[in-house]
């Protein structure tokens, strides 16, 4: 962390151009320890800042970690072309600070999202090499049968993919609802899967990363946190 003067500060936070910024400053919507500054070219420390801008406060962070409870039909995209995107949640200064998510969930797949502005952190968590399992919950529109978890973990051919593609971990929770752990996060892999062993996926969510779990964050769908250096652990699990 460094010494900023409140321009850049706010700037690196994603509250705008830096022009802008001098005129949230100059407006009076900028405080800091309860005080309103008025002189954009006064510095802090930006370690632990804590500061209010049009009465909210934010925590000054070098990188942002988030987790989002992603609902159905909106897009992974920082430029969507059917649905919203799911940015479209999160406060405008994400956008600005070049947030973006981690892989992908298609529009009608729900579940835990994770976004940043840190390039290091998604290709980390996007690459295969990771090995970071993720778990996902499939509603399936024919009952499960014995059959269908040994052709998932057996592994099944798809078309565009040179090698049979298996689940590490397939169990049955329900009657139409299968538990699938995958690492590899291929396009649409989930339900190309269970198509090419024989049936169809009616939804999808994912309920796991690492050892994070949504469960564990208590968001509701739309809903997203910043996560904790714990959290953060969880996902290198």
């Amino acid at each position: 962390m460094a010494k900023l003067s409140l321009d850049r500060i706010l700037q690196a936070q994603g509250f705008g151009a830096r022009k802008w910024c001098r005129e949230l400053v100059a407006e009076g919507e900028v405080a800091i320890a309860g005080e309103t500054i008025h002189d954009y070219r006064r510095e802090f420390e930006t370690a632990g800042l804590s500061f209010c801008v049009y009465g909210d406060e934010w925590l000054y962070r070098d990188r942002v970690y988030i987790a989002l409870n992603k609902p159905a039909d909106y897009e992974c995209s920082r430029k969507p072309s059917h649905h919203p995107g799911v940015l479209s949640l999160l406060p405008e200064q994400f956008l600005n600070r070049e947030v973006q998510p981690v892989g992908r969930l298609d529009h009608d797949t729900t579940g835990l999202l994770l976004m940043s502005d840190d390039g290091t952190f998604i290709h980390t968590q996007s690459s295969p090499k990771s090995h970071i399992p993720k778990v996902y919950v499939a509603t399936t529109h024919d009952p499960v049968t014995n059959g269908l978890i040994e052709a998932m973990l057996k592994g099944v051919k798809l078309h565009d993919e040179p090698a049979p593609l298996s689940a590490l971990v397939c169990r049955q929770l329900g009657e139409h609802q299968l538990e699938i752990v995958l690492e590899q996060g291929k396009y649409h892999q989930v339900k190309r899967m269970l198509a090419a062993a024989g049936n169809y996926c009616g939804s999808l969510n994912r309920s796991q990363i690492g050892k994070l779990t949504l469960a564990s964050l208590e968001l509701d769908e739309g809903e997203w946190c910043y996560l904790s250096t714990e959290q953060m652990a969880l996902l290198a699990a």
